[in-house]
């Protein structure tokens, strides 16, 4: 097993930093972890297809996580559960846009879009989203990323091990793959500031990957980008707890306190009361021990 060693990287994420977003909107990474609630506005998705498939309701939904204590939420309109049946742009597009347009009125609320396409990533930065939520890390479409320079956006780019061969070592594939992303991001000018990078659990990832990358996390942060993470009720928390994915969200809730101690800024969950909870302690130790996450 190889360790990677990045030694003339950036500095770890841990740092207070900001990220910068649309719309005037700055994030501050550093003392407190930040949740992301997922709003999935969609028929199919793994752990709870049909909960918000109406405008309204995904509205809703939306409002109540942020009372909960997200402070961003992710609007999807197509579900990437494996084996999923695509949506088309104008059907995602149906699903999406007229619920960031009505978050956009909350003024409160910091808005991601879970989307690879640059027709819908435009779309949605226009109707007042603030982040753009990309699972092939700017690898499908790379318009997202002259999107994200020319708007200003946020950008996550997540780590995609599907349709593609893969390196044997786990760590070794996200390093290859996020260098790629990163260039992108760079050569169509998206400054580093607006990027956070995802290691995308459970996508073409079997447990014992899943549980390597918790494992190694601190080799991913020598990148030097915030780290979002997202094990929300994922399939390899059933595989460890023996839970159906209905009963995940103290798992979810526990992997999300590891992960912050090991250094992730952003958690993405269904569950936001639960990880709130669990992150506060998780920066309580954190802060107990200076800020210095385990690597």
């Amino acid at each position: 097993m190889r360790k990677h060693d990045f030694s003339n990287g950036r500095t770890k994420t841990m740092e207070r930093r900001i990220w910068s977003l649309a719309h005037g909107r700055k994030i501050a990474f550093g003392r407190t972890a930040v949740v992301m609630g997922i709003v999935n506005v969609t028929p199919d998705s793994f752990s709870d297809g049909g909960n918000a498939a109406t405008t309204e309701a995904a509205v809703k939904h939306a409002l109540d996580l942020v009372s909960a204590g997200a402070e961003i939420v992710d609007v999807g309109g197509e579900s990437t559960r494996p084996g999923a049946e695509p949506v088309s742009a104008l059907e995602e597009q149906r699903r999406v846009i007229p619920v960031v347009e009505e978050l956009a009125r909350h003024p409160e609320i910091v808005i991601s879009v879970d989307t690879y396409r640059a027709d819908t990533a435009r779309m949605a930065v226009d109707a007042g989203a603030h982040i753009i939520n990309d699972i092939w890390g700017l690898q499908r479409e790379d318009a997202i990323a002259r999107l994200a320079a020319d708007s200003g956006c946020g950008l996550v780019a997540m780590h995609n091990g599907r349709d593609r061969a893969r390196l044997p070592d786990p760590i070794d594939d996200q390093v290859t793959y996020f260098r790629r992303s990163i260039e992108i991001a760079h050569a169509a000018g998206v400054p580093d500031d607006a990027v956070a990078l995802d290691p995308g659990f459970g996508f073409a990832k079997d447990p014992d990957e899943n549980i390597a990358i918790i494992a190694r996390f601190g080799e991913l942060l020598r990148l030097g980008y915030p780290m979002l993470v997202g094990t929300s009720r994922k399939r390899f928390l059933g595989h460890v707890t023996a839970r159906p994915v209905d009963q995940r969200d103290t798992a979810t809730a526990v992997s999300s306190a590891i992960l912050r101690l090991r250094g992730a800024s952003i958690f993405r969950v269904h569950d936001v009361a639960a990880s709130v909870d669990a992150l506060k302690l998780a920066d309580a130790i954190l802060q107990s021990q200076g800020g210095s996450p385990a690597s």
